[in-house]
């Protein structure tokens, strides 16, 4: 695993392809910031393998190249989430959503503008592919920060109000209409 580098250090952190190389390294990072929501390394691998061109981790500019942070997405079905640590097997045929799996990003890389770059890059890549919105399942208190980046909560159905709850009491499921 790269060591991560001390919050003085990082200036500048930016998104890059995963790959497999990089597994034990997000796999870390999730126990860091995720300890709340654990997930096998087999979910992770199997998300890079289903949709690579959705999965990113966040490396420090310094010279160790540090990963600090990984966002993994895959097509979705709205008001459809996975449920926590499960594989999916297969991605959606016809999806209608671009649903934002996990991001998460350690304490010494917050603050340095990677929410709102990946927001802008994941956009796109929906875009590009005509899958519609963005959705996510929100986590760790996190509602009002993803409604700073155009999300909204969506009113669940007692199915998905179930799931959520599988999460946390706080869990609450959130979409960003794309422009254009």
């Amino acid at each position: 695993m790269t060591t991560v580098p001390p919050k003085s250090t990082v200036m500048h952190a930016s998104w890059i392809p995963m790959l497999p190389k990089h597994l034990d390294d997000v796999v870390a990072v999730a126990d860091l910031v995720h300890q709340d929501y654990p997930e096998e390394r087999e979910i992770f691998a199997e998300r890079l393998a289903l949709f690579p061109e959705g999965c990113f981790v966040a490396r420090d500019s310094g010279p160790a190249g540090a990963v600090v942070g990984y966002a993994l997405s895959h097509p979705g079905i709205i008001m459809q989430p996975p449920p926590l640590n499960c594989l999916l097997g297969t991605l959606p045929t016809v999806p209608d959503c671009l649903y934002l799996h996990d991001v998460a990003l350690l304490r010494t890389a917050q603050g340095l503008g990677l929410g709102r770059s990946l927001v802008r890059r994941l956009s796109q890549l929906a875009k590009a592919r005509a899958m519609g919105p963005l959705a996510l399942t929100a986590v760790n208190s996190s509602v009002r920060y993803w409604h700073g980046h155009g999300f909204d909560i969506i009113e669940p159905t007692p199915a998905l109000a179930a799931k959520l709850r599988s999460y946390s009491e706080d869990a609450a499921y959130m979409v960003c209409a794309l422009d254009g």
